[in-house]
């Protein structure tokens, strides 16, 4: 919401809901990030709390399993333990925030499990990890970034991917798992919201509107507002795959709102075999339509990956649409992007990466900014923005641009 402060928002707000309280003092919380006059530049810390296979390969590489669950499942709750802690204090470690403030960023997204918060006995999961999460704030705090602390898992998977922490299918608003997803967030929100780092928490990530009902949805965000607002962060909701302009005539009374939208243009057969020219236009358009939302939007999600030729990105021993693996058309050879380092990509790919990472840094700066996905990975150089910055790919400072790959000059 750029045109407004979130004191005016908070008197608009409580002149809608109640009659009765103040306008001036009851809800004027000042956010602990202007995201009024201050653009998001982050990244995420993907495969750290919530395992994803194209991530972590090496935590997959010896069984079945597919995903966090079923890799706890396989274990067994010691095994799972002992294994998952050791990777939870080492894929990210404090000199990595020092690393990310470096660069220039000012915020970190950092996803995390509902099993993780809350654990349900009858699941294999294993705890452990908010702990560690809990280090991390002060490591943020210290770095000088803020966090925002994204609910990436829901009791029942809310989108059947394997980054909800469950593959398969979509549990999540039968049962009393909505009941649980706010349980969790109240408990994030009683132990962190006040921590100086914590400038959003976001209710859920990827919510797959298109198969459960939207209006439970909109329901469960309007609830887990209801339980944040009074806090000093900023509400944050993904878009449910309803698209970014959807949500332009909703939240009318709340404040402090946050739409996160995530945008890829390779998970689709007719858009991975697109021109680096029609993806920079496609960014571009993109930004522009999250600049006419109305409210705060960041592209919590984005990447350089013009191909999905990344090890396992489509779900363990899956292939890809770009070389005719996944059931798609040959577009080119996976040949030095399946795995490997940004360094041993072809000089043509870095043009190309360079030049989209560039137009979406711009295209997402019309609106309130973005969050690359993600700070690491065990070998997918177009989404390793670690490996991305080391070898000049992602623009240092990150407002320096190149005549040659920018879409506006």
């Amino acid at each position: 919401m750029p045109s407004f402060s979130n004191t005016v928002l908070g008197a608009i707000g409580l002149l809608a809901l109640s009659s009765n309280a103040s306008p001036i003092t009851a809800h004027k919380r000042d956010l602990k990030f202007d995201y009024n006059g201050e653009k998001v530049r982050g990244v995420n810390l993907g495969g750290w709390f919530v395992l994803e296979p194209w991530i972590n390969p090496s935590l997959f590489e010896d069984n079945d399993a597919v995903d966090e669950y079923t890799l706890s499942s396989i274990l067994g709750k010691d095994a799972a333990k002992s294994k998952l802690s050791q990777h939870w204090n080492s894929w990210i470690t404090e000199d990595d925030f020092g690393q990310i403030a470096a660069a220039g960023l000012n915020h970190v997204r950092i996803p995390i499990g509902y099993w993780s918060v809350i654990g349900n006995d009858d699941e294999p999961y294993v705890q452990g990890a908010y702990d560690v999460l809990g280090k991390a704030l002060d490591w943020a705090a210290g770095a000088g970034l803020k966090v925002m602390i994204d609910l990436h898992g829901a009791p029942g998977s809310q989108n059947g991917f394997d980054n909800s922490g469950r593959f398969g299918s979509i549990g999540w608003t039968q049962g009393s798992t909505v009941d649980q997803t706010l349980k969790v967030l109240n408990k994030i929100r009683d132990d962190h919201a006040s921590h100086p780092a914590v400038a959003a928490i976001e209710l859920l990530n990827e919510p797959m509107g298109t198969s459960v009902d939207i209006n439970t949805v909109k329901q469960f965000y309007m609830d887990g507002w209801g339980n944040l607002k009074n806090s000093d962060v900023a509400v944050t909701f993904h878009d449910a795959f309803k698209g970014v302009t959807a949500w332009g005539d909703w939240g009318s009374g709340m404040w402090s709102l946050l739409l996160d939208t995530h945008h890829y243009e390779i998970f689709d057969d007719s858009q991975v075999a697109q021109s680096i020219d029609t993806h920079v236009s496609n960014a571009c358009d993109f930004g522009s339509q999250m600049a006419s939302t109305g409210k705060w939007t960041i592209a919590g999600e984005w990447t350089g990956g013009i191909t999905d030729c990344a090890k396992w990105l489509n779900g363990k021993n899956k292939g890809a649409r770009y070389d005719g693996t996944y059931g798609a058309s040959k577009i080119g050879s996976c040949d030095g992007k399946s795995t490997g380092t940004v360094a041993g990509l072809s000089d043509a790919d870095k043009s190309n990466i360079s030049r989209f990472i560039e137009a979406q840094l711009d295209a997402y700066e019309k609106a309130t900014g973005w969050i690359f996905w993600t700070w690491k990975t065990e070998g997918a150089p177009e989404w390793d923005m670690q490996d991305l910055l080391a070898n000049g790919l992602f623009p240092q400072p990150l407002t320096k641009r190149s005549r040659k790959f920018s879409p506006f000059t």
